[in-house]
């Protein structure tokens, strides 16, 4: 057997990513059911084991590389021309889809009336042991160290220090290149390390999903039905038709292909939860479908520290009336406009990680609503999450997408030409695409 043959036979059993990731899914499901129904502490054990194993890989990497992802951002966009235009209207879209995102709960919660008959009552809900305010939220952006931020994953202050290097390398010009060139060069290590622990989703995502299952199986749901199909709903509202309505409409390209194009990232953020564990691949995803990489490499990671349409919109939304029927606290008009104005400017107050207390709290807070109702909502964090993440990361590639186009910037004829998992087809460093075409594949699976 020749050579080429050989190689196409390879490819031809190739397992694409996403097959993988449904894989194991699937058997996530299946053994977290097996143990549930057959009551096997031991399997219950190890899927919890994997499942925490890989976020555990994934946030190892959390600290460094929000810091260099966004020094790095920053200074990168000395290479773009009207990079303070750019950088506005990113921030600009940012707002008006999270306007649109927390308008699209409030409806929902509104019509649905979610914390009405689950049977829950006060009693029911305690008090989280962290909480956000707006006077934490403001404080707690400038670190008392510089070490402090990253052993307690402190994303937000991690974020202020990297912006304030960033701004002082751009002014400092040529005398700051040895820090920009050592900071792009750990950048690409740490990314290069993610990008492994990325390819581990598959065997991570059969954990986490069948630890969920084994965990609260289905009767946890039952309670929460009304307000967890809210969540969804309102998520899928916000993928399929308001970002592919943009897409057609603003950006004027076709919605498929970004899907075709994002898919990869927004599956991995669905099952690992967390939107900086997912930004390397994001960034890959948002590159191929046409933003120029410059605009990318600063408009992705500002979007996975600050971007957040499922965990700081949709849900605080929904959460906030579903906490308020519980407690039998009225809502008005003024109350929902605060929700609003939470959600476009506390976003960034999620940071990007598992989970989305902070920014309920923060919301509860404002409202003066009690924060005994964040406790009735912890048990069932773990499914909302899941498609909250999703959401944040589809709208983190989006923003540039829809940005680029509208300033000129987006190669559509590599947008139009975007196909296939970036997982997949993704060169060596240095190496040309005939190169990689004729790399052997055997160890894709």
């Amino acid at each position: 057997m020749s050579v080429s043959t050989n190689t196409q036979l390879k490819r031809s059993v190739r397992v694409p990513f996403w097959a993988q990731i449904l894989i194991g899914l699937a058997l996530g499901v299946l053994l977290g059911w097996l143990a549930r129904s057959q009551d096997l502490s031991w399997l219950v054990t190890t899927l919890e084991k994997v499942g925490g194993t890989f976020v555990g890989l994934l946030k190892l990497a959390v600290a460094p590389l929000v810091f260099f992802a966004i020094l790095v951002s920053i200074t990168n966009l000395r290479k773009v021309n009207n990079a303070a235009r750019l950088a506005s209207r990113t921030l600009l879209w940012f707002m008006i889809t999270s306007l649109i995102a927390v308008a699209i709960g409030l409806l929902i919660g509104l019509v649905t009336n979610p914390g009405a008959g689950t049977g829950l009552t006060p009693a029911d809900g305690a008090e989280p042991e962290h909480t956000g305010s707006w006077i934490d939220f403001l404080t707690g952006i400038v670190p008392t160290d510089v070490i402090t931020p990253f052993t307690e994953l402190n994303v937000l202050q991690i974020v202020f220090m990297a912006a304030v290097a960033g701004i002082a390398a751009l002014q400092l010009g040529e005398k700051a290149q040895p820090i920009l060139t050592l900071s792009e060069s750990v950048l690409e290590l740490l990314q290069k390390a993610l990008w492994w622990v990325i390819r581990l989703a598959p065997i991570g995502t059969a954990g986490l999903i069948g630890n969920a299952i084994a965990t609260y199986g289905w009767d946890l749901i039952g309670k929460y039905a009304t307000f967890t199909a809210d969540i969804y709903v309102g998520c899928l509202i916000v993928l399929f038709g308001v970002y592919p309505t943009l897409l057609a409409t603003v950006a004027k390209v076709n919605p498929v292909q970004f899907f075709k194009g994002a898919w990869p990232a927004i599956q991995l953020a669905f099952v690992s939860r967390s939107s900086v564990g997912t930004m390397p691949l994001t960034q890959k995803v948002t590159e191929r479908l046409g933003v120029p990489k410059e605009y990318a490499s600063f408009a992705v990671p500002f979007g996975a520290t600050t971007k957040m349409d499922g965990c700081a919109a949709i849900y605080p939304a929904i959460a906030a009336i579903f906490v308020a029927q519980i407690f039998d606290v009225p809502l008005g008009v003024g109350d929902y406009l605060l929700i609003a104005f939470v959600s476009v400017v506390g976003s960034a107050a999620t940071a990007g990680l598992t989970g989305a207390t902070v920014m309920l709290t923060l919301t509860l807070s404002t409202l003066g609503l009690p924060m005994e109702g964040v406790g009735l909502l912890l048990a069932i964090d773990p499914i909302l999450d899941m498609i909250r993440t999703a959401t944040n990361v589809a709208g983190q590639a989006l923003v540039p997408v829809v940005v680029s186009a509208r300033e000129g910037l987006l190669d559509r004829k590599a947008y139009d030409s975007v196909h296939a998992s970036p997982v997949d087809e993704t060169p060596e460093v240095g190496e040309t695409p005939e190169a990689k075409d004729a790399r052997p594949v055997a160890a894709a699976v």
